[in-house]
C-alpha cells in the first residue's frame, strides 16, 4: 500500500483503505505495501487531516463488500506460511472468502488455546502467523473467570491507531477542540512480563500504550495527556489515580474531554475524587505532593507538574467542591473547557451511566468504539447518539467478518454465518473475526443487533456476551436480562435516595433446587421491607419464559438478594488487579461461575444481609 507498490487496474475506481492516508489505491497491490505501511506509522500520524479521514471512511464503507474480500486476502497472503491454515489446505493461492469457509471451520479461544500456548512458550516456527508475534495480550478474565492469550502484532497496532484517527475525526467534527488541547486520560498501563519463551506479555492496553507510536499517535489527534507518562506506567494503580485528578487539575484550563476505557474507571476515578479532594487541594495549595505517593519515578514527574504553591487555583477548586450539591456538574465545574466524557458505555457498563451522568451535568456522554482484547471492530461514527441510543459502525478494513445468527432461543447452530454486508436489520448476531494476528474464523462470542448500514457497512449495537448466562434448568438469562432485572429493583430503591453501587450474581445449586443469586452494594443503609421489595423485583424481572415457568413450578428455587459490605466490589476489582489485569481494561463480572472461588469468597465473606424472594409464592 506503500507508494512503491504496483498495481493493476481491475476495477474502475479506487478504494482507499485507510492505512495509508497518502495513498489511493486498488484492489490487486503488492503485499509488500502493508509492511511499508507499518515502518510509516510514526510519519502517517503526524499529518492527520479530519476531512480526509472521513472521506476516505466514506469511500471504503460504500465498498464495504470489496474491501472486505481484499481484506481477507491480504490476510491469507500475508500468514500463508502459518501451519494453522496449511492444515486446512489453505496456500496463498486461496482468495476466495467461500473456499475459506469452506476450508477453516468455526474456532473459539479454547480451540486456540494450544496454538497460542506455543507461541507464548516461545514456538519460534509460523504456527499461526508468518511472523512470530512480537508481544501477548493477556484478557481481563472477568467474562470467563480465566485470562486469554491473544497474539499483539504491529497490524494490530496499525488497526488501533486507525479506528483512533476515524474516531476521533468524527468526534471532532461534532466537538471541536482546541489546537493546544489536553485530554484528562485516566490510562493504566500495567507491567508486561516476558514468558519463559522469551515473549513479553501484558494486557491489550498495556500492549498499546507501551508500543513507541502511541504517544505520536495521541499528539496527532490532539489528545496530548494531562497526566505524565511516569503516571501512566506507574506500578501503583492507587497512587496513579490519584495523580491522574491532580494533573488534571492542574491543567483544568486545557482540558478538552475527560476518557476512560470504560465508565466503570470514570465513575471509580470521581467517586474517589470526592473521597480525597481536600487532599488534592492541599498538595496544590502548598505545591507539595501528598506523602501518600511513594513512587520514586512517580513523585519526581508530579513535583515538575507542581512547580510550587498555587494558592489561587486551590481556592477555586475549593469553592467549586463546597458549592456543588450532591456532587452533580463535578466534571465540568472542575474542567470549565470540557467539551464531553469518553469512554465505552454500552453493554456491562451501562448501569455506570447514570452515575456518570450525574457527574457530568450537562456535558455530552459520548460512547467510545466497539473492540475487544482481540482486535478493534467498529467506530462511533454518530458522538452525539446518547450511551442508550449508541450504535457502531464496522470498520471494513480491520478484518474479515462474519456474522452468526441468533435464533429466538439464543441458539448459533442452526443457520451458518454471513457476510458482512449480507447481514439483516433487526437481526441478532454473534461476531466472528478473522485478523492479522493468526485468528481465523474466530467466535468472539459478542451478541450484536443489526440497527441499519452506514453506506454499505452495518451499524450495530453490542447487546451482551453469550457465555454470560445463569441457567439452571430451562432458563437462559444473559447479562442483558440480569441488567434489566438489577435495573427494575434499582427503581424501587431510588425511591429512599439510594443507589446500587455495583453488582453480581451467581447460580446456586448447591441446595436443591438451585436459584439465582443476585450480590447488591448499596450506597447507604434501607428497611428490611425494602430490600425485601428489592428482592421480589429482581425475581419478576427475569422475563425469560423458561425461569417464569420454572419458578412456578418450582424446578428453581426462590431469587436471593445478598447485600454486601461498601467496598466490597472493590475488593473484587482489587483480586484481578493483582492477577495482572490493567485497572483501565477491568469489567466487574457479572456471573461469577463456580471455578471462579476467589471471588465467591470475596462475595460470600462480605454479605451483610440476605433475603429470599416471595413473588411467587
Amino acid at each position: 500500500m506503500g507508494a512503491k507498490s504496483k498495481t493493476k487496474q481491475t476495477f474502475s475506481f479506487d478504494i482507499k483503505l485507510g492505512r495509508n492516508l497518502a495513498t489511493s489505491i486498488t484492489f490487486t497491490f503488492s503485499m509488500v505495501a502493508r509492511s511499508n505501511n507499518i515502518r510509516m506509522l510514526e510519519k502517517k500520524v503526524e499529518n492527520f487531516n479530519m476531512n480526509r479521514v472521513i472521506d476516505e471512511f466514506e469511500e471504503m464503507t460504500r465498498n464495504a463488500d470489496q474491501v472486505q474480500k481484499q481484506t481477507l486476502k491480504e490476510i491469507l497472503h500475508k500468514n500463508k506460511s502459518a501451519i494453522y491454515l496449511q492444515n486446512f489446505g489453505i496456500n496463498g493461492n486461496t482468495t476466495d472468502p467461500e473456499a475459506f469457509k469452506a476450508l477453516v471451520p468455526l474456532v473459539t479461544d479454547l480451540d486456540l488455546e494450544p496454538y497460542i500456548k506455543r507461541m507464548v512458550d516461545g514456538d519460534t516456527s509460523p504456527i499461526l502467523t508468518a511472523l512470530p508475534v512480537p508481544a501477548i495480550s493477556l484478557s481481563s478474565g472477568t467474562s470467563q473467570g480465566r485470562p486469554k492469550f491473544i497474539p499483539f502484532t504491529d497490524e494490530l497496532m496499525e488497526n488501533t491507531l486507525q479506528l483512533f484517527r476515524t474516531a476521533f475525526a468524527f468526534r471532532n467534527r461534532d466537538f471541536p477542540i482546541d489546537d493546544n488541547g489536553r485530554a484528562l486520560q485516566f490510562i493504566f498501563s500495567s507491567k508486561q512480563y516476558i514468558s519463559k519463551g522469551g515473549v513479553p506479555v501484558g494486557t491489550a492496553t498495556t500492549n498499546v500504550y507501551r508500543n513507541p507510536n502511541f504517544k505520536a499517535g495521541m499528539k496527532a489527534i490532539q489528545s496530548l495527556c494531562c497526566s505524565p507518562d511516569e503516571v501512566i506506567f506507574s506500578p501503583e494503580v492507587h497512587q496513579a489515580l490519584y495523580c491522574h485528578l491532580l494533573s488534571g487539575i492542574l491543567f483544568r484550563d486545557q482540558v478538552q474531554y475527560v476518557f476512560a476505557s470504560f465508565a466503570h474507571g470514570l465513575v471509580h476515578a470521581f467517586r474517589t475524587f470526592e473521597q480525597l479532594w481536600e487532599e488534592v487541594v492541599t498538595d496544590i495549595e502548598d505545591g507539595v505532593l501528598s506523602s501518600r505517593i511513594t513512587v520514586p519515578s512517580v513523585r519526581t514527574a508530579m513535583a515538575k507538574l507542581l512547580s510550587g504553591p498555587n494558592p489561587e487555583l486551590a481556592e477555586t477548586i475549593r469553592t467549586k467542591c463546597m458549592s456543588l450539591s450532591n456532587w452533580y456538574g463535578l466534571i465540568p465545574a472542575l474542567f470549565p473547557n470540557a467539551k464531553y466524557v469518553y469512554g465505552i458505555m454500552t453493554g456491562s457498563m451501562e448501569p455506570y451511566v447514570k452515575k456518570l451522568r450525574h457527574y457530568a451535568g450537562e456535558l455530552p456522554l459520548v460512547s467510545h468504539d466497539y473492540g475487544s482484547s482481540e482486535g478493534w471492530i467498529a467506530a462511533n461514527v454518530r458522538p452525539r447518539l446518547s450511551p442508550e441510543e449508541a450504535t457502531f459502525a464496522v470498520v471494513p478494513n480491520l478484518g474479515y467478518f462474519e456474522f452468526l445468527p441468533l435464533s429466538e432461543t439464543g441458539d448459533t447452530e442452526q443457520e451458518p454465518p454471513v457476510g458482512l454486508t449480507e447481514v439483516k436489520i433487526g437481526q441478532e448476531y454473534e461476531v466472528v473475526i478473522t485478523n492479522y494476528a493468526g485468528l481465523y474464523r474466530y467466535r468472539l462470542g459478542d451478541v450484536v443487533k443489526i440497527v441499519g448500514f452506514y453506506n454499505k457497512t452495518p451499524q450495530l449495537k453490542f447487546i451482551c456476551r453469550r457465555n454470560l448466562i445463569l441457567s439452571i434448568n430451562i432458563d437462559k438469562n444473559t447479562e442483558r436480562d440480569l441488567q434489566m432485572s438489577v435495573e427494575s429493583a434499582a427503581k424501587r430503591l431510588a425511591e429512599e435516595k439510594i443507589e446500587v453501587i455495583d453488582f453480581s450474581s451467581h447460580v446456586d445449586v448447591s441446595t436443591e433446587p438451585g436459584h439465582y443469586v443476585i450480590y447488591w452494594e448499596i450506597s447507604g443503609e434501607t428497611g428490611d421491607d425494602v430490600l425485601q421489595d428489592c428482592c421480589n423485583c429482581l425475581d419478576k424481572g427475569f422475563i425469560d419464559a423458561g425461569y417464569m415457568s420454572s419458578r412456578k413450578c418450582k424446578t428453581i428455587g426462590a431469587l436471593e438478594l445478598r447485600v454486601v459490605e461498601r467496598g466490597t466490589f472493590r475488593k473484587v476489582q482489587e483480586h484481578f488487579l493483582g492477577l495482572g489485569s490493567s485497572a483501565g481494561q477491568f469489567k466487574m463480572p457479572r456471573c461469577v461461575k463456580p471455578n471462579n472461588v476467589k471471588v465467591l469468597q470475596i462475595l460470600c465473606d462480605n454479605v451483610v444481609s440476605r433475603f429470599f424472594s416471595t413473588a411467587f409464592e
